[in-house]
């Protein structure tokens, strides 16, 4: 055994971080490669990113819920380390709304001096995009509600409330999929497509993201991997989860219900 004079975690070396690394390197190749010729080997690439990241996230649980490795100071530079993550997300986020607004409110002579740009029909406000809306601030809810029960010690409702989530999650990723096949205009159309599509599709990719994160939290629960005192796993996806709630509020507000 060795005695440490810190009560921090000194990580072993783990080879899930380089191959991750070249997995997603890889997405991102063959992502680019999708969009100039269309081929769909974007689809094998896929499964080696997700089977990594199962391998790196069973060691990390290893490591917090056998091991012991997880002290109230690491614990503290998680929470940290989580709260930089989702203020870098708001970032990213921030430069599609900038990009939105700059187009938009000053609108150039290339696009005709009109937001939306002439020829351009945008989505009623009022048909999928605010079922979506009501469906997200609902998951939210339940989030929240199973965030609760937890710190209750009422594992069952907090399990229940946390499938309505993903379930929740699950079905927001559908209709997004509907809207985006009934789409009047595409990514090429304008400035107008260009920040649509951008902002909405990550956004869409930050759901789907974060229904993993859930679903995998959702596991460890059936596990007995929480407790009401160490679940950060879970705290972490349900600040998550509220992220991706507020950013597509902006969304919403700005995007589809102030340009129709």
């Amino acid at each position: 055994m060795i005695k440490h004079n810190h009560p921090f975690h000194l990580v072993t070396y783990s080879p899930w971080p380089i191959i991750i690394s070249f997995s997603l390197f890889n997405n991102l190749i063959s992502m680019i490669n999708w969009f100039h010729h269309m081929n769909y080997y974007i689809l094998l690439t896929f499964p080696p990113t997700l089977l990594c990241a199962y391998q790196w996230w069973r060691d990390v649980t290893r490591e917090a819920t056998f091991q012991g490795c997880h002290t109230l100071d690491v614990y503290y530079g998680m929470r940290m380390g989580m709260i930089l993550f989702i203020i870098s997300e708001i970032l990213f986020f921030f430069s599609f709304f900038w990009a939105y607004f700059h187009s938009s409110l000053a609108p150039d002579m290339e696009i005709g001096q009109l937001w939306p740009p002439y020829g351009i029909k945008p989505f009623n406000p009022f048909d999928i995009p605010l079922m979506n809306t009501i469906i997200l601030i609902s998951s939210g809810l339940t989030v929240t509600w199973s965030h609760h029960a937890m710190l209750n010690k009422n594992f069952k409702e907090s399990k229940k409330s946390l499938f309505i989530t993903i379930i929740l999650g699950i079905y927001f990723t559908f209709l997004q999929l509907i809207e985006y096949m009934e789409a009047p205009f595409s990514i090429a159309d304008s400035i107008y497509g260009s920040t649509f599509f951008m902002a909405t599709g990550f956004h869409g990719l930050h759901v789907i993201i974060g229904t993993m994160f859930l679903f995998f939290c959702l596991l460890r629960m059936n596990k007995l991997h929480f407790s009401s005192k160490h679940h950060f796993n879970f705290e972490a996806a349900a600040w998550y989860w509220h992220f991706v709630d507020m950013v597509w509020l902006f969304l919403y507000i700005s995007i589809y219900w102030w340009s129709y």
